[in-house]
């Protein structure tokens, strides 16, 4: 399948760079048999049926993104921006970095006060950290020396500041390890799940911790030749049961997120632990998800990939350009989708 098949063209305005305010009040594109129809977030109650449930991942942002300085070698000291991406063991992380051939086996690397020492080198910019402090002492550490890991279409246009550190983290995040938000949950507030819940639509949460991967461009030509970078997960066996209960009983699972779907098309809706690398295209078959809340996607993005999946290409790729005329905002800040599959 070409990777060009799933390209199209944004208007730069369309890209959000701060959320809404309050959260509900951004749009939400229903795609329905084929159908686009505009609401707001805030609607979604109306949108849902008692009985349905909402799969959200719960999933926290550390700050990943690190500046540092090699040390070691006689004469230079070259700076090294550093994206954690995948926690190894309670020292060690995966971490893509810029710029790499400055970086070999053994060196060591500064970021303010946290050490670090390139255990193993990669392709494509990724290296192996071995922290000086472990466990909770290093988490304490990327707080004080990281910051918010904003995707690069944001941070290319303007500065981090602290007001990110609270809109680029859902209000029921709970379990530290993800490098970006499940940005679907960021629409949620404490009112609108009440309203959710008054309506007889159950929420349920899985952990599936986000990898910096999902900021990387697809380079091949072929979706064949695309590698995923897998991502951590888990859904309990409690979660599991009660899921199985909902379909059992004629219930929809909707997941929250393509992070949500992703896990769950792993799991097939049964208890679970692990690494996934799932790769969802045109042709896949879905058995965990009957509905998806998800955010707008770039262009030849594997998550357009996964919606194209989801609700067929043609009616996407109208749902986008329908999203694009009327001044739909898009990626990790923008608007809502809610997706049904195709008959």
């Amino acid at each position: 399948m070409k990777v060009a098949d799933f390209d199209f063209v944004l208007p730069p305005e369309n890209i959000a760079l701060r959320p809404v305010s309050p959260r509900e009040a951004a749009k939400l594109l229903v795609v329905k048999h084929g159908a686009c129809a505009d609401q707001l977030v805030g609607d979604l109650p109306s949108q849902l049926r008692r009985g349905d449930v909402l799969v959200f991942n719960n999933t926290k942002v550390i700050p990943a993104a690190l500046s540092g300085v090699r040390i070691g070698r006689l004469g230079t000291t070259p700076k090294i921006e550093a994206l954690l991406h995948m926690r190894l063991d309670g020292s060690r992380w995966k971490a893509f970095v810029k710029p790499a051939k400055k970086l070999e086996q053994g060196d060591h690397v500064e970021f303010g006060s946290l050490s670090a020492i390139v255990e193993e080198k990669g392709e494509a910019g990724e290296i192996t950290l071995a922290f000086s402090v472990a466990g909770a002492e290093l988490d304490l550490a990327l707080v004080q020396v990281g910051r918010v890991p904003l995707p690069p279409y944001i941070e290319s246009k303007r500065a981090q500041d602290a007001q990110d550190r609270s809109d680029y983290q859902t209000i029921y995040a709970t379990e530290s390890g993800a490098v970006a938000a499940p940005t679907a949950g960021l629409h949620f507030t404490p009112n609108l799940m009440k309203q959710l819940q008054d309506a007889g639509i159950e929420s349920e949460f899985v952990t599936l911790h986000v990898g910096a991967g999902t900021f990387l461009p697809v380079k091949a030509d072929d979706t064949a030749a695309h590698k995923m970078h897998a991502e951590w997960g888990e859904v309990s066996a409690e979660v599991a049961a009660r899921l199985q209960a909902v379909r059992a009983k004629g219930g929809r699972i909707i997941a929250v997120g393509t992070t949500s779907l992703r896990l769950l098309e792993s799991a097939g809706l049964n208890a679970w632990v692990g690494n996934t690398s799932i790769f969802i295209t045109p042709g896949y078959r879905f058995h965990a998800v009957d509905g998806l809340i998800t955010n707008f996607h770039l262009p030849r993005s594997t998550l357009f990939m996964l919606v194209c999946a989801f609700a067929e290409t043609e009616v996407m790729k109208a749902a986008y350009a329908h999203a694009i005329q009327n001044h739909y905002r898009f990626y990790s800040y923008g608007d809502a989708s809610l997706l049904w599959p195709a008959p």
